[in-house]
């Protein structure tokens, strides 16, 4: 299992302390390191501006919002940041919630796999640069010949010639049909709220779209790149702390009532009761109460808690997991100490 490092998403402004984090990632052998965006800042400026001072690690989005920008747009990104970075890029992709894409980019949710599919293979299209991109879908034409349409587009092609033909594509993924996809049209799955102890059940979803006729790769070519939370210390419940207004966020907050992707993976694990009472209070306007009726059990289910030796032991369960790469964050002491742990 490798190691890579979540830079994670800004709040007020840059996270602190990330230039060093980074700096320290790439001097110990870190596979890679990921920028994510939501509402706030983007995912690509970052990457480009930290990862200009790296020379090994790979540099990922995690996630770039599909909807904030067209397919052909990304498409531009991947090129530029993989010439800059020396074909180190990885093209992460998702596509978010109805409450951010409707609200936030103002574009339609309906059918998300569906348009998953249309827009990853637009950008393999650009990407490959084999020929003027024309392509026919459901919810993207190239070139565009609906309303409001001059009828005067043309088809085209990159100027820019790429440094790899094909950029690797992860994709973000929660639930079962879409974790399949990504295993059916991408080169990797990037995992997010991921418990090990649930790992046959996330093995199952990948199956289904590796024995898919289209799949493209094979399980043992395919990556699946986890993200934990890491809160080294000797008070378990007061590690958990750390941990449990992120839950809260996500199974209350991140979605509405019904329609919540993140609250439907912990129901999957089990914790469906717990659930109704943090999404009950949450969405009642108390998140200090639903930050509370998180469980030390369900911080444990996603994050690595508690005591160096607990965190060691629980490791195995990541390594036999389905997991190729662990994304951690922290000080540069903790990253130094982690990776002699996982080493």
């Amino acid at each position: 299992m490798k190691l890579g490092l979540n830079t994670g998403y800004w709040s007020a402004g840059p996270p602190a302390g990330a230039a060093e984090q980074i700096a320290v990632a790439d001097r110990l052998g870190f596979d890679s390191i990921w920028t994510a965006e939501a509402y706030g800042s983007d995912c690509f400026t970052p990457l480009a501006w930290w990862g200009a001072a790296t020379e090994r690690v790979r540099l990922g989005t995690s996630i770039t919002q599909m909807a904030a920008r067209t397919p052909v747009a990304t498409a531009m990104a991947a090129l530029s940041l993989d010439h800059l970075s020396g074909g180190r890029f990885v093209l992460g992709v998702g596509a978010s919630g109805p409450q951010v894409v409707e609200g936030w980019y103002g574009r339609p949710y309906s059918r998300p796999l569906a348009r998953t599919r249309e827009y990853v293979d637009i950008v393999r299209k650009v990407v490959a640069r084999q020929e003027p991109v024309v392509y026919e879908g459901e919810f993207f034409q190239l070139p565009y010949h609906g309303e409001g349409s001059t009828g005067l587009g043309k088809a085209l092609k990159s100027t820019v010639h790429p440094l790899r033909n094909d950029i690797p594509i992860f994709l973000g993924a929660e639930g079962p049909k879409n974790v399949a996809l990504a295993a059916e049209i991408c080169d990797g799955w990037l995992a997010w709220l991921f418990s090990p102890r649930h790992d046959e059940m996330y093995r199952s979803f990948l199956a289904e779209g590796f024995n898919r006729p289209s799949a493209r790769c094979t399980p043992e070519e395919f990556e699946v790149i986890g993200s934990t939370i890491l809160v080294p210390g000797d008070d378990v419940d007061a590690c958990a702390d750390f941990v449990r207004p992120v839950i809260a966020l996500y199974v209350g907050g991140m979605g509405a009532k019904g329609v919540n992707f993140h609250r439907a993976v912990f129901d999957r694990m089990g914790y469906e009761a717990q659930c109704d009472i943090i999404q009950d209070l949450y969405l009642s306007g108390d998140k200090t109460a639903a930050t509370a009726a998180v469980t030390t059990a369900m911080c444990e289910e996603i994050a690595l808690i508690g005591p160096w030796g607990k965190i060691a032991e629980e490791l195995d369960a990541w390594r036999s997991s389905a997991i190729t790469t662990l994304l951690i964050n922290g000080d540069p002491a903790t990253l130094e100490r982690f990776a002699e742990l996982a080493g």
